[in-house]
């Protein structure tokens, strides 16, 4: 019994899991177009196949859904996993060169990018008008901030930064430099290809952050 138990334990979370999943699905089709502000939640509902009262079951609000978008969209995977903790973060750490570190981070934003741009677009849209969008949009931002901030450290701690930097102002460096409308305006409206977003993300950063090297 007990194995049983646990058997329909773990097929329920699984269930569990695909219809969260379904729903984050249809929430990042509807949010995107015809956006946020003009999606009911009892769209996303019919667009994921599940009741309405299931949507509420799972997120309780509109805006919590939408959070939750943006969070599972910049991670790639609903896994309760922080981004400090993430393996391409102890990549970067393991790198003693600083233009390599900027290399590895280069390779793991132009994957975010692919991933959450249509999203955090269409949020930073609906953020002008919509005070939920604005809140989450803020937090998004200020978690970026934050992790430009760490990641500024570790770069300083290679010796490499210019003498007239100092780790607040190379945090706001980074931070500008990887925000999703550069990714936007280059790849998806001027048609660069990935490998050349990924080299002016490292080369425009290295030229204003380092010195030459040795």
């Amino acid at each position: 019994m007990a194995v049983k138990r646990r058997y329909e334990s773990t097929r329920r979370q699984e269930q569990a899991r695909q219809t969260r999943r379904a729903i984050l699905d249809a929430a990042g089709k509807l949010f995107v177009d015809p956006g946020y502000a003009a999606t009911p939640l009892t769209a996303v509902a019919a667009e994921a196949g599940v009741a309405i009262q299931t949507v509420y079951a799972v997120f309780g609000s509109k805006r919590q859904l939408l959070s939750e978008l943006v969070d599972v969209s910049v991670a790639g995977d609903d896994e309760p996993v922080a981004l400090p903790d993430r393996p391409f973060v102890a990549d970067i750490r393991a790198l003693a060169d600083p233009r390599a570190k900027l290399t590895r981070f280069a390779r793991h934003l132009t994957e975010t990018h692919a991933r959450q741009a249509d999203v955090m677009i269409a949020l930073a849209g609906a953020a002008t008008a919509d005070p939920d969008a604005a809140e989450i949009w803020r937090k998004n931002v200020e978690e970026r901030r934050q992790g430009m901030a760490v990641f500024a450290a570790d770069l300083a701690a290679t010796g490499r930064l210019r003498p007239e930097q100092d780790v607040d102002r190379v945090a706001d460096i980074l931070w500008l430099a990887m925000d999703v409308r550069n990714y936007d305006w280059l790849v998806r409206q001027r048609d660069w290809s990935l490998e050349q977003y990924q080299r002016w993300y490292v080369d425009t950063v290295a030229a204003a952050i380092l010195t030459a090297s040795q």
